[in-house]
C-alpha cells in the first residue's frame, strides 16, 4: 500500500484548508494572466475578456431557471446579457485609453483583490456582526471594514506608482471597495434567487467565473462610470486616474 500515508495525510485536511489550498493554487495562475494581459494590452488582453463576457454569459443563462413565469425568466435572461456585456464594454473601455488605460486597470486589480483578501481574513480572525445575514451569512462587518481600509492602501500604492494625486484616489478606492462588496452581494442574492451554491464550475475553489469576477464586475462598471463623467469616450481612464 505504497503511498497510502501521503494520500490519507492530504484527504484529511480540514474542508476549509484544503479549499484555501484549491484557491490559491487557482490565483497563482489566474493573477499573471490577468496582469499580463493586461499590460500586454491588444488583441491577448481583449481575448481575456471576451472569454471571460461569454462565460459570464453562459454561467448566468444556466444559472437562471426554474420557477417563475416566462415574462420573469426572459427579464433575468437579458439582465445577464447586460451584465455580460458591461463587464466587456468596461474592460475595453478603461484599457484603451493609451496613457492611463495600464494604470486604472491596474487600480482595479489592486482594490478589488485587496478588498477580497483583506475581507475573507479579517473577517475570518474577528468575526462578529454580519454584514448581509440573509444573502451572504458569511460575510461581516469586519471584513468589509478591513477590506475598505485595504483597498485604499492599495489605491495609495498604484497612485503612487503612476504619479496619480494621492488624496482624491483614496476616495476612489474607498468608492470601488464598497462597489467591488456590492457586487459580491448581488451575486451572492442572485445565486440564492435560484437556489445554487457557485455560478459554475469552471474554476476549481472558485466556482465559476461570475463568482471570481462578481466585485470587480461592479468596481469596473463604477469605475468606468466615473471615468466617462470626467474623461468622456476619449479618456475615460485619465478622468479615473487624474483629478
Amino acid at each position: 500500500m505504497a503511498g497510502a500515508p501521503g494520500a490519507g495525510g492530504a484527504s484529511a485536511l480540514p474542508p476549509a484548508r484544503r479549499n484555501l489550498l484549491v484557491r490559491v493554487a487557482a490565483a497563482l495562475v489566474m493573477v499573471p494572466l490577468a496582469l499580463g494581459t493586461a499590460w500586454w494590452g491588444g488583441w491577448p488582453y481583449t481575448l481575456l475578456w471576451g472569454a471571460g463576457a461569454l462565460a459570464v454569459l453562459y454561467e448566468w443563462q444556466t444559472l437562471v431557471k426554474g420557477p417563475g413565469g416566462l415574462g420573469s425568466l426572459a427579464l433575468w435572461r437579458l439582465a445577464g446579457i447586460a451584465y455580460a456585456a458591461a463587464l466587456f464594454a468596461g474592460a475595453m473601455l478603461l484599457r484603451g485609453d493609451p496613457v492611463f488605460g495600464l494604470s486604472a486597470i491596474m487600480l482595479l486589480f489592486a482594490v478589488v483583490w485587496a478588498t477580497d483578501i483583506a475581507g475573507y481574513f479579517v473577517g475570518r480572525a474577528i468575526g462578529g456582526a454580519k454584514l448581509a445575514p440573509r444573502v451572504s451569512p458569511g460575510k461581516t462587518w469586519a471584513g468589509a471594514i478591513g477590506g475598505a481600509v485595504a483597498a485604499v492602501l492599495a489605491a495609495l500604492g498604484v497612485a503612487w506608482v503612476a504619479g496619480s494625486p494621492l488624496l482624491p484616489l483614496v476616495g476612489v478606492g474607498l468608492v470601488l471597495s464598497v462597489a467591488s462588496q456590492a457586487g459580491d452581494l448581488l451575486e451572492s442574492a442572485v445565486k440564492r434567487r435560484f437556489g445554487a451554491k457557485d455560478a459554475g464550475f469552471l474554476i476549481p475553489g472558485h466556482g465559476g467565473v461570475m463568482d471570481r469576477i462578481d466585485g470587480f464586475w461592479a468596481a469596473l462598471v463604477v469605475a468606468s462610470f466615473i471615468g466617462l463623467v470626467r474623461g468622456g469616450l476619449d479618456a475615460p481612464a485619465r478622468g479615473l486616474m487624474l483629478w
